[in-house]
């Protein structure tokens, strides 16, 4: 499951990045990566497992929708750290000048 989850959030945010691809102010092209390079990843490993073990290939229980909120919570968060020290809006300089 969470491989389709990753997969989904990284078209759509792929798609909202493409609309506004001119001016990546917000740094969603960094988002997309991290999340298309989510998706890579568990991509191969899921192929590999599932050469090498056998069995279904896309795993839909509680568990693994849990950790697909869980990668997406943490890619977010990670975005928004990057966006707090580039200050794209310069607010926290503002703010720190006081």
């Amino acid at each position: 499951m969470w491989l389709i989850m990753t997969s989904l959030a990284a078209v759509i945010t792929t798609a909202i990045w493409y609309v506004r691809a001119p001016e990546d102010k917000y740094k969603l092209g960094l988002l997309s990566l991290i999340f298309w390079g989510a998706t890579l990843m568990w991509f191969v490993d899921h192929v590999m497992a599932y050469l090498t073990e056998g069995g279904e290939f896309f795993e839909i229980n509680p568990d693994a929708t849990l950790l697909g909120l869980s990668v997406i919570i943490l890619a977010l968060l990670v975005w928004e750290i990057v966006l707090l020290v580039s200050d794209p809006k310069g607010v926290l300089k503002r703010v720190l000048k006081r």
